[in-house]
């Protein structure tokens, strides 16, 4: 029996062995194992049990002196010992002998000079099939000459014990950034696989002089490449969804000397309340091939019902980029001319647009801010805000300041413009509409913006254009959306004093950056 080297990673007595299968193959063995049935469509449905999304308070981070002055230890990044990390791989590899055993040999970076290659060995065809998708898929070549830099061995089965193990609960997202080895047990969302390999991307291309970033991607026609930034629900699929422009990528991305790259294959986007009117692609591209995770399905028709959130608000849906009808297949772009900030405020008084200088970039960039309503209430009474560092808290091993600085240096160099949108409310109450949204980013894009009148807002201190071709002029203007101007004030005040309380923890960053932030 072929094993594909697995011996050196302590699996031995495997039951078999499967390397670098189709989807067609993978989706057979899944459907053997009862890991999950069909869709009308064809997608493979699967429940993923307990852990429907990422399990962020279970993630460690090895604590070893190779790495230890590198790490932004704290409530993100979380320490644990080498010792207890053997002991508890010394126990998954032990867990897997015996049984079937599914490898995908890939890559992360669509730019060649800055790829790097993974062996993902999983438990489940069904997730197997999903990094397959996921990742940048080698070709016969490759494959024949493979040689992995990092290794992920995801094992759903083996629960870990909290008392022995020294983990959280029965799961835990281990990684090694020293050994080159992440371990992940317990949960079966595959998120936590592709995250892994984001979270190794972030440690290793800073070191390359790559910028490594949370955001999605596209291409105009002459070549002018823009990537958007965002937190969940606030447009970022949606607007680099464009079909003027091609999609290079929908989440991860790295941006080098000369180029911007997608990391990954394929998309991981959220299906809860889908529908084919609002997200075409994405309703498309749930068909054989795919992965469904934790939507509700009739079993008797197999359709879809996306508005049912009873399994898990996060519902998910995996992909190959090929799905996509407008992407550009070869994951590689130019470096860009525009960043974009999404945020979704529910406050009612950021700029729908807003032009930042340098400072105010790495600013908002590291506040990395978004907020939402509280529960299903209408208007803007009691809005729940985040901040996520950088945009991407969870993954980033470094320092902010290492990516802030980044980011300063690639726009600075390429002359990119940078600005803040908000795709959320304002003083009327309701959100901005799509088509608005829309029509401004599309004008800074194309820099119709650049050629118009800025004022600067009172409170936040960015630049907002006067007027935008599509846009009613006094949205533009958060306070001339509010009638009640003590209470826009009020707002306003209230949500400058939360980006400053929150910019306190970040102490490596210079002054002019803080003074940046919003005035009082």
């Amino acid at each position: 029996m072929e094993t594909y080297g697995i011996e050196k990673y302590g699996i031995v007595n495997p039951k078999a062995v499967y390397r670098n299968l189709t989807p067609a193959q993978l989706t057979e063995a899944a459907l053997r194992r009862g890991e999950g049935t069909l869709s009308k469509t064809g997608a493979l449905v699967v429940k993923t049990g307990k852990y429907t999304g990422r399990s962020a308070n279970d993630k460690f981070i090895v604590d070893t002196p190779a790495v230890h002055d590198e790490i932004a230890w704290g409530k993100v990044n979380r320490p644990i010992e080498k010792a207890k990390f053997d002991a508890i791989y010394s126990k998954v590899v032990a867990y897997l002998q015996n049984r079937e055993i599914f490898i995908f040999d890939g890559f992360a970076g669509a730019d060649e000079k800055y790829a790097k290659s993974f062996r993902i060995i999983n438990e489940l065809a069904s997730q197997n099939m999903f990094i397959h998708q996921l990742l940048r898929r080698p070709t016969a070549e490759q494959l024949s000459n493979f040689s992995e830099d990092y290794t992920i061995i995801a094992a759903p089965g083996f629960k870990c014990v909290p008392e022995i193990d020294g983990t959280r609960s029965e799961a835990a997202i281990l990684v090694d950034y020293e050994a080159k080895l992440v371990v992940i047990c317990g949960s079966q969302y595959a998120g936590e696989i592709k995250k892994s390999v984001f979270s190794v991307m972030n440690y290793v291309l800073p070191k390359m002089g790559v910028f490594p970033m949370h955001c999605s991607a596209n291409i105009g026609k002459d070549g002018d490449s823009a990537v958007f930034f965002g937190l969940s629900g606030t447009g970022k699929t949606t607007l680099s969804a464009d079909p003027n422009r091609q999609l290079i990528g929908d989440d991860e991305h790295g941006w080098s000397e000369d180029s911007v790259f997608n990391f990954e294959g394929g998309c991981y986007a959220k299906c809860i309340n889908l529908s084919a009117e609002k997200e075409p692609d994405i309703y498309n591209a749930i068909k054989f091939g795919a992965l469904v995770e934790n939507v509700v399905m009739d079993p008797e028709t197999r359709e879809f019902d996306f508005d049912d959130d009873s399994l898990a608000e996060n519902s998910r849906v995996g992909y190959p980029v090929e799905y996509i009808n407008n992407a550009k297949l070869d994951g590689v772009g130019g470096t860009p001319k525009t960043v974009i900030f999404l945020t979704a405020d529910a406050f009612g008084v950021l700029p729908p647009i807003a032009k930042l200088d340098r400072n105010q970039a790495m600013y908002y960039f590291v506040s990395g801010f978004t907020s939402k309503l509280a529960g299903t209430e209408i208007g803007i009474t009691s809005p729940v805000p985040t901040f996520s560092t950088c945009f991407g808290e969870p993954f980033l091993p470094l320092d902010p300041s290492v990516y802030a600085e980044m980011l300063a240096e690639k726009v600075e160099k390429s002359g990119a413009n940078v600005y803040l949108v908000n795709t959320g409310w304002n003083g009327t109450g309701k959100r901005t509409k799509l088509a608005y949204t829309r029509a401004m980013v599309t004008a800074a894009l194309n820099g119709d913006l650049e050629k118009g009148e800025f004022v600067q807002d009172p409170y936040f201190g960015v630049s907002v254009p006067t007027a935008c071709e599509g846009v009613p002029a006094d949205l533009l203007i958060p306070e001339k959306t509010w009638e009640d101007k003590a209470a826009y004030e009020a707002a306003a005040k209230k949500l400058a004093q939360m980006f400053r309380d929150n910019f306190t923890k970040y102490t490596h960053m210079s002054e002019e950056i803080v003074a940046a932030g919003p005035r009082g």
